[in-house]
């Protein structure tokens, strides 16, 4: 298969290394340097392009892919909010590929199947207040996370008692705090962490006056998420439209 990256830092770097492992040819390598290289033969002839960028970058990545007829495969989060419709316009019936998700870990794909399964179960149990807790390292900007949103809206899909979910602190190395904790009832909490190196950790937790139910997903390293996007683009090769992990993992 032939890929095409859009985005060389340290996700970019470890994705080719997976790909070119697993037998696949990287024809175009496109970074903030090299803008132009969007419109050349190279990136035209990708089957699918693996894009790992910024929030303010990826809709446009998305679109100057598609005038090439170049499918793609996204992490990158926070461009949702904005573009999500047209998103979905543009793939509809197929006409544009997009497969995108928060995050492609396959433990992360597991772990939200046993949220959803959680959730379902803790939905009869309103004694239990459900909050959540997202750990990264100290340069990703944004908070919460993509997986922590995503997690969270599809724990607002199966407990009635949630209605929204709300930032809460994050907390920094340097020891400095913003955001509040304070929140409704209503509304599912999450705090973030900035720590260090941290690739990621998530938590949710059911807490009563009786006990605590907690699940965790600790990545050890952005190994699982970079193979989790090569996966996805060998699935994006051959299927259309608007695609996720749970197209890519049937749980």
């Amino acid at each position: 298969m032939k890929i095409a990256l859009i985005g060389y830092g340290k996700m970019g770097h470890m994705i080719e290394e997976i790909a070119r492992k697993r037998g696949h040819e990287i024809v175009s390598i496109i970074d903030i340097g090299n803008q132009d290289d969007f419109d050349s033969p190279a990136f035209a002839s990708a089957d699918v392009a693996i894009e790992f960028t910024s929030p303010t970058a990826a809709y446009d990545n998305y679109l100057r892919a598609f005038r090439h007829g170049v499918k793609v495969v996204s992490g990158s989060t926070g461009w949702m909010k904005d573009h999500k419709a047209e998103v979905e316009a543009l793939t509809k019936d197929g006409a544009h590929t997009l497969f995108w998700a928060s995050n492609f870990s396959i433990g992360v794909a597991i772990f939200s199947a046993v949220n959803r399964y959680l959730a379902r179960i803790m939905n009869q149990f309103p004694q239990y207040d459900v909050e959540m807790e997202e750990t990264h390292h100290v340069h990703k900007l944004d908070a919460p996370s993509g997986t922590a949103i995503t997690l969270a809206e599809d724990i607002l899909a199966e407990v009635g008692r949630k209605q929204s979910w709300k930032l809460g602190t994050t907390v920094w190395d340097d020891g400095h705090v913003d955001g509040s904790a304070e929140h409704e009832e209503r509304e599912l909490l999450i705090n973030s962490v900035r720590h260090q190196e941290v690739p990621g950790i998530h938590t949710v937790s059911y807490d009563s006056e009786a006990d605590k139910i907690m699940i965790t997903h600790d990545a050890h390293s952005r190994k699982g998420f970079a193979l989790g996007a090569v996966l996805a683009a060998e699935y994006t090769r051959d299927h259309r439209g608007l695609l996720t992990t749970s197209d890519l993992f049937k749980f």
